[in-house]
């Protein structure tokens, strides 16, 4: 039995909402990413949203033309205003992305993903500088700039991988780094700019960042960098599996930016995980499990000790990084699938959503809160085995001691496992269907919803004991408030038939 004290340890940090990915950025002209942008913010209400090709060529921002024989170039934000305009109208702000490069600027053909965004470095930095600064002031005086300033500003996505920038040639990417930040700061110096946005396994980028950025005087207002924890991919027909690492991995990886620079000139700024998940692929069945939810549930509740934010790759599957989805499930990083069909991890963030601002407790397998009206609420998570060598334990207990005024206590459940909650598991026993008809949708909707019960407990001392048995790959949220009992004197449920049972 584990006392959890009745005096708040601190606040919960909520680093896990501050922001989440999204497909690139021009997808939000779809009815079906707004539908689902909307469900996330009704039910989660994340504060940013970060995504790739703001100015890539579908986004039609960089228009050059010739006229009396001489180029010039037109900047359009016919598309860049109504995907802010939705965002900031579902309550969410953009956490921008600068990249990737307009054809008609790049200087090479080199592209990446099934939408062909241009990976070359810019052939006129002046020119790219210009359509930064143009942004940028459209953005100021479109939406203000006390707004824009609390924008975050990225510069470029993965710059360490030849996939996603030329080569991965680091000297290219410090000087679009420093074009790119002078450009920012020309509009207003008060704006927030940073990266590299590098992916796993390239943190010597962030020291040498740091020594460039010092030497050159280039201004960084914040360090952003990804986390995964997948292996090699073992690619299948529109699919892939990976390994996994432990957990626990991820969160070293939060660590990394504040540990490597703290000596520098840049220690003390704030860290952004601008990317996380468990696999890097947009294809892996395990982002729709049930066992995805149970092993990034210690992430969220731990993250905020390490970075400022941390982003969830991503809210929806209306995402073409690989091309068109070909099945509503086909392991798509969103936490809904098409259609608004909740996945499991979806319930893990709606259940952090719940939780109170005061920390009371914190544990291997719990998160312990409270809110203001005296409602305490516990996030459990059974223990999952990353390793694949055992399916985890059948069943997992935990029992704890809370706190709790006098009297009696109503003790609300809700669930997430392999049968409850899990869309996933009725799909595929309804055969898999790639295009689920109206009714399929239907009853993939109800079998998204976790499990819910309800039952009253005695608090005792100003205790009450919670007893917990969790299913394998289980998340639960338990919320335990004190009861006021308004029945009248006379309702007796011995009654209703009419019998009076003296």
């Amino acid at each position: 039995m584990i006392r959890v004290p009745g005096r708040p340890v601190g606040h919960l940090p909520d680093a896990w909402r501050t922001c989440v990915g999204t497909g690139r950025i021009e997808l939000a002209l779809r009815r079906d990413y707004q539908d689902s942008l909307a469900l996330i913010q009704r039910e989660i209400g994340f504060r940013y949203i970060r995504g790739h090709g703001l100015l890539s060529d579908g986004m039609g921002v960089h228009r050059p033309y010739e006229r009396e024989g001489t180029r010039h170039v037109h900047h359009s934000f016919t598309y860049v205003d109504q995907v802010i305009d939705a965002y900031l109208a579902l309550g969410i702000r953009p956490f921008l992305e600068l990249g990737f490069m307009p054809s008609d600027l790049a200087s090479g053909e080199q592209t990446v993903f099934w939408w062909r965004g241009n990976v070359t470095p810019p052939r006129s930095h002046r020119e790219w500088a210009n359509l930064v600064r143009a942004t940028i002031r459209h953005l100021v005086d479109r939406y203000g700039l006390d707004e824009v300033r609390t924008w975050p500003i990225e510069v470029w996505n993965e710059p360490n991988l030849p996939d996603f920038w030329e080569k991965a040639d680091e000297q290219a990417y410090h000087r679009l780094y420093e074009v790119t930040a002078g450009a920012v700061k020309e509009v207003d110096a008060a704006l927030q700019v940073g990266g590299p946005a590098i992916s796993p396994g390239a943190d010597e980028w962030l020291d040498r960042f740091a020594e460039y950025t010092q030497r050159h005087d280039v201004p960084v207002d914040f360090v952003s960098k990804h986390a995964y924890t997948s292996g090699p991919a073992q690619h299948v027909p529109f699919g892939s599996y990976q390994t996994l690492a432990p957990a626990e991995d991820l969160l070293k990886q939060f660590a990394t930016p504040r540990e490597r620079l703290k000596d520098t000139r840049l220690a003390g700024l704030p860290v952004h995980i601008t990317e996380f998940n468990s696999s890097y692929c947009p294809d892996n069945p395990v982002h729709d499990t049930a066992f995805n939810a149970a092993y990034l549930a210690p992430v969220l509740a731990a993250g905020g000790d390490h970075a400022d934010s941390f982003s969830y790759w991503t809210f929806s599957d209306v995402f073409e990084e690989a091309g068109v989805p070909t099945a509503l499930f086909h392991g798509g990083f969103g936490l809904l699938t098409h259609r608004q069909v909740k996945k499991p991890t979806y319930h893990l963030y709606a259940f952090m959503a719940r939780m109170g601002p005061d920390l009371l407790a914190r544990g291997d397998d719990h998160l312990v809160t409270r809110h203001p009206d005296g409602r305490v609420t516990v996030l459990a998570w059974a223990p999952v085995d990353p390793s694949g060598e055992t399916p985890g334990p059948e069943r997992h207990r935990l029992r704890l001691h809370l706190p709790m005024r006098p009297g009696e206590a109503f003790v609300r459940r809700s669930t997430v496992d392999e049968e409850h909650g899990n869309a996933r598991t009725a799909w595929q026993r309804m055969g898999s269907p790639r295009s689920p008809d109206g009714h399929q949708i239907d009853v993939l909707h109800e079998a998204a919803e976790p499990a819910r019960r309800h039952l009253r407990l005695p608090a005792e001392d100003g205790r009450v004991d919670l007893d917990l048995t969790l299913a394998r790959h289980e998340v639960t949220l338990v919320e335990v408030s004190p009861v006021r009992d308004e029945a009248p004197e006379w309702a007796d449920d011995g009654r209703l038939l009419g019998r009076d049972p003296r």
